[in-house]
């Protein structure tokens, strides 16, 4: 089988723009379950609506991998599986290293999704000596003073960084010069790389204040749909037994 060092997505040569692939690994998830469904034929506005996108930028994304569908049937779910899987390049085998190993690395480590993607995780690694060798997803911890032998030897090209803040660059420097080209980055931090060097930034946090930020506007649009309570005229006003008091409006 393939490794990660010996073949390059085409994505960039065939000109797909950067947000196309973006949104290719949505349509593949939605076409997987189609297909583990057995649905042979799936719509554009179909498939659409489960990738989250409209129909239109879906067609267009899909003219980029030369696929136009059949007007009246729709698209092939398996032969766009295979489409879509060939130009994120997973129909081969993309080892990975997981540097550091701690909570977060852990989950990492032992989530299932990987293998069935195209991504075998090769090694974890982690700086603590402690850490060597203990198990984790049936795997033993290899300490940090072996990365670039592991890089080597299983010719990683993709590494996952799920560091402290403070070692993520150390880190991802140790890596580009062992030979990684593309780096997913879970620390809390920005790395600073050489050009032809990939980097993906996940952090929770961020993504957590953003959807803060929008609770707190749907509540400030709910506060403001309400409205200032308006003040009772004077001919709003009748006696009452007790004084003035406010005369009932309509409900």
């Amino acid at each position: 089988m393939a490794t990660g060092r010996t073949h390059r997505p085409a994505t960039r040569s065939r000109g797909i723009p950067e947000a196309t692939v973006a949104r290719l690994p949505l349509y593949l998830r939605a076409l997987t379950a189609l297909s583990e469904r057995s649905v042979p034929t799936v719509s554009s506005e179909e498939l659409a609506a489960a990738a989250g996108v409209n129909s239109a930028k879906l067609r267009k994304d899909f003219s980029y991998l030369g696929s136009y569908g059949t007007r009246g049937v729709g698209y092939d779910v398996e032969y766009l599986v295979y489409q879509i899987s060939r130009e994120l390049g997973l129909t081969q085998d993309w080892p990975v290293v997981i540097v550091g190993i701690g909570n977060l690395g852990a989950a990492l480590a032992n989530y299932g999704g990987f293998a069935s993607r195209g991504f075998r995780v090769a090694a974890l690694i982690d700086a603590d000596p402690a850490m060597a060798g203990t198990p984790v997803a049936g795997m033993p911890v290899q300490h940090t003073d072996e990365l670039e032998k592991i890089i080597s030897d299983n010719g990683v090209s993709i590494g996952v960084i799920s560091t402290p803040a403070g070692a993520a660059q150390q880190v991802c420097e140790r890596l580009v010069a062992a030979g990684v080209t593309s780096i997913l980055n879970f620390a809390p931090t920005v790395l600073s790389v050489p050009e032809g060097v990939d980097v993906r930034k996940v952090d929770l946090s961020i993504e957590l204040q953003i959807l803060a930020f929008h609770e707190q506007r749907k509540a400030g649009e709910d506060a403001a749909h309400e409205g200032p309570v308006p003040p009772v005229s004077a001919k709003q006003q009748r006696k009452g037994p007790d004084g003035d008091v406010p005369a009932v409006m309509p409900a």
